[in-house]
C-alpha cells in the first residue's frame, strides 16, 4: 500500500517530469565533464528542462544533451546517478542532523552537555559515512528517472551573467 502511494506520488506529472529531466541533466553533465577538460559545471532540473551553470561551449552542450538521451534511452541508467548530485548533499545534512540530535538528546538523564558532544560527533561521522550510498538510493528511486523515453528536447539557450555562462535546455 504504502509502496503503491510512494510510485504514485512519485508519477504525478510535474514530479514524474522533473525525475526524467534531473536524470538526462545528470547524464548530461556526466559527458561533458568526460569530453571537456577541467570542466567546473552544475545543473538544477525543473519541469520546463535544466540549466547549466559553468563555462562550456553550446555546440558541445548540444552533443552532450543528444548523447545523453539516447544513451538513457538504450538502458544506460547509471548516468542518471552523479556524485555531486544535491540529493547527496541534502541527504547528508538530514541523517547527519537528526542523528546527532537525537546522540546528543539527555533522554532524561542529567548530565553536562559537553558530555554529549563525542556522541553528537560520532553520530554525524557515521551519518556521513552511510549518506553516500543513501544518497544513490535516493537519486535511483526518488529523485531521477531514467525512463526517458517520451522526454524530446526543445531549444538550447546560452546567456552571459558577467563572467558566468549559463545554459537553459528545455525539455518536453
Amino acid at each position: 500500500m504504502i509502496r503503491q502511494l510512494l510510485k504514485w506520488m512519485l508519477e504525478l506529472p510535474g514530479v514524474g517530469k522533473v525525475r526524467r529531466v534531473h536524470a538526462l541533466e545528470h547524464a548530461t553533465i556526466t559527458l561533458l565533464s568526460q569530453r571537456v577538460a577541467d570542466l567546473h559545471i552544475a545543473g538544477r532540473s525543473t519541469p520546463r528542462g535544466f540549466w547549466l551553470y559553468g563555462d562550456v561551449d553550446t555546440d558541445e552542450v548540444r552533443r552532450a544533451v543528444a548523447d545523453a538521451l539516447d544513451l538513457l534511452r538504450r538502458g544506460v541508467s547509471s548516468l542518471a546517478i552523479h556524485p555531486n548530485c544535491g540529493t547527496n548533499i541534502a541527504v547528508a545534512g538530514v541523517i547527519a542532523g537528526v542523528m546527532s540530535f537525537l546522540a546528543s538528546a539527555s533522554w532524561g538523564r542529567r548530565e553536562h552537555p559537553i558530555n554529549r558532544v563525542p556522541r553528537a560527533v560520532l553520530a554525524a561521522t557515521a551519518s556521513v559515512i552511510l549518506a553516500r550510498p543513501l544518497g544513490f538510493w535516493v537519486q535511483a528511486h526518488v529523485t531521477t528517472s531514467p525512463d526517458v523515453h517520451n522526454l524530446h528536447v526543445g531549444e538550447i539557450r546560452r546567456f552571459k551573467r558577467g563572467r558566468l555562462t549559463v545554459h537553459f535546455v528545455e525539455v518536453r
